[in-house]
């Protein structure tokens, strides 16, 4: 079976972002030549009569660089200041580049009490069922600003993982600062072999996941296995790729050999509520 050629097929999309992929290194602010591409790609895939949903991390780290934080935001309310600060000036960006082709983008934050109870998930799930409808791009967050620990997801990996399971999408794309899976760390291991495909995400890969090296993102390669168990189990394809350039989308989905493809496989066992709890 040809995974990749398949591809071409997917019908609606989610892709997640880190805060890596969108701000400059140097400085924390957002990075408005990527960005502009990839709102570009998002806009031509809606052209192309597919779904998209984008999943965005970034308030956390724009708000800290507009309120002239030189620190990473160590506690809650730094945190939420920051966030607070940041979604927002996130939001109306990204608004003014997808208006600039033609599109409409719609704020969506979501805390884990969204997902763990019953009326609020069924409530989420009618919210990007009629966005998609009338033509709008849902853009996701982690409601950061009145995130704790008892409600967070605690990564947009994971997030993005549930949104694709809610709303029944096809594929999962996690771009990153990373190229997909290997064998090892690659920083660290030169022996380390890349992985191309994955047909069924078992213990064994799950014992390859590594601490995350990047100073503004929270997610490394554990939370992106455990995304892919969950999308995959809902029956989404998942690809973990290099966000460097986010030209990749079109290229992944004309079904190049690019990051690590995780094979959906429909679990009728799973039930998004129960990995929530857990």
């Amino acid at each position: 079976m040809d995974f990749r050629e398949k591809l071409k097929d997917k019908q609606r999309i989610v892709i997640k972002i880190g805060s890596s992929s969108i701000t400059h290194a140097q400085t924390g602010a957002l990075n408005l030549t990527k960005l502009e591409v990839l709102v570009r790609e998002l806009c031509n895939l809606k052209n192309m009569g597919k779904d998209v949903i984008l999943v965005s991390s970034g308030a956390i780290a724009v708000g800290r660089q507009a309120v002239g934080f030189h620190h990473r935001p160590s506690n809650v309310a730094e945190k939420q200041a920051c966030a607070a600060i940041g979604q927002a000036q996130l939001m109306m960006t990204y608004q003014k580049l997808f208006s600039e082709y033609g599109h409409r983008a719609a704020q969506i934050l979501m805390t884990k009490n969204t997902m763990t109870d019953n009326l609020s998930r069924m409530n989420a799930s009618n919210t990007f069922d009629e966005l998609m409808k009338i033509g709008a791009i849902p853009i996701v967050n982690e409601n950061d600003t009145v995130s704790t620990y008892e409600i967070e997801f605690g990564d947009n990996d994971t997030l993005s993982a549930i949104v694709a399971a809610l709303t029944h999408a096809d594929l999962l794309i996690l771009l990153s600062d990373i190229d997909g899976l290997y064998t090892d760390d690659p920083h660290k291991n030169p022996q380390a072999r890349f992985i191309d495909l994955v047909e069924e995400v078992d213990e064994h890969y799950m014992k390859m996941g590594k601490g995350s090296s990047s100073s503004v993102g929270t997610g490394g390669m554990a939370t992106k296995l455990s995304a892919a168990r969950i999308a995959t189990a809902s029956g989404a394809d998942m690809i973990i790729a290099n966000g460097d350039d986010f030209h990749v989308i079109h290229r992944l989905l004309q079904g190049r050999p690019i990051g690590t493809l995780f094979a959906g496989h429909y679990d009728e066992n799973f039930y998004l509520a129960d990995i929530l709890e857990e």
